[in-house]
């Protein structure tokens, strides 16, 4: 069992890297496909989502953009249940298809808020792209176009998610050992 030390928790191997970039070349394929035509831009959530949005951009073929906005909802390793919005778009979004690109959506908190920001600028259509997702935790009503990998409630770090701060350079996702 790989395990590695994040600040005061160790945390086990949960998804190694090959698995991951499997994963994103699958969502890539269909995306390349839906979206040959629509020049979208994609929207990618920071901190997170860095990693997962760059290996994305390597596999697209279609004509794209991609532009950065920063949420956070989490404080340590639970959701704080509140989404602050703290850098926001600056292209032109309407009449665009918009991808967002999140690392992770389980309660759906952030994403919903995300979306209804995104709509405000009248794009053609959003569509969301996320690398994992937690089906026991979402709560709302919001159609996740693109899932990498569902995974069940537990709190990882690695491949650019963090535990406050740390940990985002992993190469691999590692989850916390009670």
């Amino acid at each position: 069992m790989k395990v590695v030390k994040v600040l005061d928790k160790n945390f086990e191997l949960f998804i190694d890297e090959s698995k991951i970039l499997s994963a994103i070349k699958l969502m890539a394929a269909t995306m390349n496909l839906e979206l040959k035509d629509k020049n979208p831009l994609l929207l990618c959530v920071l901190n997170g989502s860095f990693m997962f949005a760059s290996d994305l951009m390597k596999q697209l073929t279609m004509d794209c953009e991609i532009s950065f906005v920063k949420l956070a909802s989490y404080e340590g390793t639970e959701s704080s249940g509140q989404v602050k919005k703290l850098i926001g778009l600056n292209e032109q979004i309407k009449g665009r298809t918009v991808i967002i690109i999140e690392d992770i959506i389980d309660t759906g908190i952030t994403i919903e808020t995300l979306v209804q920001q995104v709509k405000a600028f009248e794009p053609a259509e959003i569509r969301i792209a996320t690398l994992l997702f937690k089906p026991d935790v979402y709560k709302k009503d919001i159609t996740l176009n693109y899932v990498g990998l569902e995974i069940s409630n537990v709190f990882i770090v690695g491949y650019g998610l963090d535990y406050n701060g740390y940990g985002r350079n992993l190469k691999d996702l590692y989850t916390v050992i009670n």
